[in-house]
């Protein structure tokens, strides 16, 4: 069965195990989702990802996530922006500032991934696909 948004199954699955207070979650892997998740580590809202391999030969990505001190998770809210049915786009200038600059902005240009700090200092738009904080 084909799944219609990937990136927001994803993030419903980090946000479901965040909640349920898990370790880690596997999801199945594309270089989306990869790049996701590398932009999620370098921003300090997951400890680590890497990808293993089912006993199907499936190659699925593992993500372990982060909490603070007192069990609370570090990644508070996570929010799809743009979907399949309602692509959102955002020039150079249009990018917003997620929680005033504490939290991620990721946005797809034609240069790769990227955070909204990376793609105002490269001043270049895309399609905002999802909101960290």
């Amino acid at each position: 069965m084909s799944m219609t948004d990937p990136v927001a199954d994803m993030l419903t699955r980090i946000r479901n195990a965040c909640g349920s207070k898990h370790r880690r979650v596997d999801i199945p892997a594309s270089k989306l989702k990869l790049e996701i998740a590398r932009l999620l580590k370098e921003n300090h809202f997951i400890t680590d990802y890497k990808t293993v391999e089912t006993e199907e030969g499936r190659p699925v990505l593992r993500v372990v996530l982060k909490y603070a001190h007192g069990g609370q998770s570090v990644i508070r809210e996570l929010k799809r922006v743009s979907s399949p049915g309602l692509r959102t786009y955002v020039g150079a200038t249009e990018i917003p500032r997620v929680r005033n600059g504490l939290g991620v902005a990721i946005v797809s240009t034609s240069k790769g991934l990227m955070t909204d700090r990376q793609a105002r200092a490269q001043r270049t738009g895309g399609e905002l696909l999802a909101l960290v904080w």
